[in-house]
């Protein structure tokens, strides 16, 4: 298991079972959503104190696993 992985957790009862960084209500999609919208780590670590940098790459691990085991159908 990769280092990261430990960072995120999934629980039916939080977020609706959203993937998020553990101990915290902040999901994965929370921390894309800021970096797509422009924030860099420096303003994310600074408006959520409780996310580390290592929260942020654990996040864009995450994600990227996830996309390279999405396939799609065309039928």
């Amino acid at each position: 298991m990769d280092p990261l992985e430990k960072l995120i957790s999934i629980n039916p009862e939080i977020r609706f079972g959203k993937p998020c960084i553990v101990n915290t209500r902040i999901a994965v999609v929370d921390i894309l959503e800021w970096l797509a919208s422009g924030m860099t780590y420096e303003e994310i670590l600074e408006d959520f104190p409780n996310i580390k940098r290592e929260h942020i790459l654990a996040s864009i691990h995450f994600a990227a696993k996830r996309e390279g085991i999405t396939k799609i159908s065309t039928s």
